[in-house]
């Protein structure tokens, strides 16, 4: 049982498959912008070319952050499943509310979370 009470978790839970909804669609939108681009030199010179492609990388970067954050939600909803939600990962200390409410998809409390980003 998580130290958080069960209506909490129940709007979590809501919370998490919203936004797993939202980054299914971002990355529908993302996958079109991040594919190949394909400019007629005849029409547009080098300056529009380099824009392009300064814009496929950007959209390539947010793919990947897309698909970063939807991998979290989903390991974030089997943890509500098993009952694991709202506990760190590393130490298995539970995670605030205010965090999970911040970032639902949180699978570490703040500490271990610092220490991971230290360390990599």
């Amino acid at each position: 049982m998580s130290a958080i009470d069960s209506n909490k978790i129940a709007e979590l839970g809501d919370k998490l498959r919203t936004l797993q909804a939202e980054l299914r669609d971002l990355l529908e939108d993302s996958e079109s912008a991040a594919g190949t681009v394909q400019l007629d030199q005849s029409k547009v010179g080098r300056l529009s070319r380099m824009d392009a492609l300064q814009q496929q990388a950007m959209a390539r970067a947010g793919l990947e952050q897309h698909k970063l954050r939807l991998m979290q939600v989903n390991q974030a909803l089997a943890a509500l499943e098993t009952g694991d939600y709202g506990y760190c990962e590393e130490c298995g200390k539970p995670i605030g509310l205010a965090r999970l409410q911040a970032r639902p998809e949180s699978l570490c409390c703040i500490k271990c979370q610092s220490a991971l980003e230290e360390n990599s």
